[in-house]
C-alpha cells in the first residue's frame, strides 16, 4: 500500500500550469500549536496527528467541538447544491465575489484566501478561474460538513480542504488576506484573529427579495425581511458594499427540487408547501444578495 500524498504532492502535476497553491498555515485543533505536514499526515509538536484522506482533505474538527454526530449539511443537500451551482445559476454572484476579492490588490501580489463555510467549494473554484494563470493564490476551504468538504476535494485538489468549525478555525493568526463567509455563520472574533492587519472579510447575506418567488410558493404567508444595513460587525468596519440582484429561470422539476433541497427552506417549509414547489416544472426566481467588504481597522 502506498502512502497517502500530501496536498503539495497531490497537486504537483496541476501546479505546473497554475499559480494556485494550498493553504498550509494550520493549527492543531487540540492544542492550537502549528501543524506540519509529512508523509500524508499533519502533526503538531505535541504529537497529535491528522491524516490527509485519500479523497484529499483533512478532518480537523475535534470530537468535543461537535454538536451532533454528523454536523452541517447532509450528503443530499451537498449533492443538490453541487448540481445546481455546476449548472451556472449563481455564476453572476460568483463573479461578484471574485471581483471583490481580487479587485483591491495589485495583480502581481500573492493572495491568501480562506472560505469559512466553503460548502462544496464552488466560490473558491470560480475565484481561481477568475484569477487566471497570472495571479498567485493560496486557497483553503473550511466547512463543518464532511460531505461538503469531500465534494470540494473531489472537484478540485488545488486548495486545502478542511473539516472544521468557524467557531475554532484551524488557521494561524494573522495569516489570511481575504476571508469569505458566504451565507455562512460568521464568528467575528475568530475572523479577526486569522486576518492580517490589512486583510478583508467578504460577507454575503440574503437580501429581502432573495428567492422570494420560491418562498411565496412554499409558505402560506411571508415574513417581511429587514432591509437594515449593518455598517459594523463586532469590531469590523464597512469598507464597501454591493447588492447583487438578478433573475434565474429554472426549467424542470429536478432543478427546482435541487434549489429547494440546498436551502434551509427544505426543512422549514410545511409539507404542503414543499409538495407545491416540487410539482412545479418552471420557476423564475430572484437572487438578491448583499455583499459587504469589511476590515478590522477603520477606513480613512
Amino acid at each position: 500500500m502506498g502512502q497517502t500524498p500530501s496536498w503539495s504532492q497531490a497537486c504537483q502535476c496541476e501546479l505546473r500550469f497554475t499559480l494556485i497553491t494550498p493553504f498550509t498555515d494550520l493549527l492543531c485543533p487540540l492544542d492550537s500549536q502549528p501543524l506540519g505536514v509529512s508523509d500524508g499526515s499533519w502533526r503538531c509538536p505535541s504529537g497529535h496527528s491528522f491524516d490527509v484522506s485519500r479523497r484529499g482533505y483533512v478532518n480537523l474538527l475535534a470530537v468535543q467541538n461537535k454538536r451532533s454526530r454528523d454536523p452541517g449539511d447532509s450528503r443530499e443537500m451537498v449533492a443538490a447544491r453541487a448540481r445546481f451551482l455546476k449548472a451556472g445559476h449563481y455564476r453572476p454572484l460568483a463573479a461578484a465575489v471574485a471581483r471583490n476579492v481580487l479587485g483591491s490588490t495589485p495583480l502581481v501580489d500573492p493572495l491568501t484566501c480562506i472560505d469559512a463555510g466553503c460548502g462544496e467549494g464552488y466560490y473558491l473554484r470560480e475565484l481561481a478561474t477568475a484569477a487566471g494563470a497570472s495571479r498567485p493564490l493560496t486557497l483553503g476551504g473550511v466547512d463543518i460538513s464532511k460531505w461538503a468538504v469531500q465534494e470540494a476535494a473531489r472537484q478540485d485538489r488545488r486548495a486545502a480542504w478542511m473539516v472544521a468549525s468557524n467557531a475554532r478555525l484551524p488557521v494561524a493568526g494573522k495569516s489570511v488576506d481575504r476571508l469569505l463567509c458566504l451565507f455562512g455563520f460568521p464568528v467575528f472574533a475568530e475572523f479577526a484573529r486569522v486576518l492580517k492587519p490589512t486583510g478583508e472579510l467578504l460577507l454575503a447575506e440574503a437580501g429581502p427579495s432573495h428567492l422570494q418567488e420560491l418562498r411565496e410558493v412554499i409558505y402560506p404567508t411571508l415574513k417581511q425581511k429587514s432591509t437594515a444595513v449593518h455598517s459594523t460587525h463586532a469590531g469590523f468596519y464597512l469598507r464597501a458594499e454591493e447588492t447583487v440582484r438578478f433573475q434565474v429561470l429554472l426549467q424542470g422539476n429536478a432543478v427546482i427540487a435541487d434549489l429547494l433541497a440546498m436551502t434551509p427552506h427544505m426543512h422549514r417549509a410545511p409539507p404542503e408547501g414543499r409538495a407545491a414547489a416540487l410539482a412545479l416544472t418552471e420557476l423564475q426566481v430572484t437572487v438578491d444578495v448583499r455583499l459587504q467588504q469589511l476590515v478590522i481597522n477603520s477606513p480613512r
